[in-house]
């Protein structure tokens, strides 16, 4: 389990948001995914979260490079 919070190459499906939050956190990437979709049913700034998420987050190799 990685314990950095970082986009992995493997596993991506949009940005890689959830997948890094699923491996950080010791979850399957599907239960994240879920978890997001359920929360966009709920008044929220859940997509802004994500596009954030999506700019702050290293990407795995940019990451592991230094």
């Amino acid at each position: 389990m990685s314990r950095k919070l970082v986009r992995p190459r493997q596993g991506r499906m949009l940005a890689g948001v959830c997948a890094g939050l699923a491996q950080r956190f010791g979850m399957s990437a599907g239960m994240i995914r879920l978890l997001f979709l359920l929360s966009l049913l709920l008044p929220g700034t859940q997509v802004i979260v994500y596009l954030v998420l999506w700019i702050l987050m290293p990407n795995e190799d940019t990451h592991t490079r230094y």
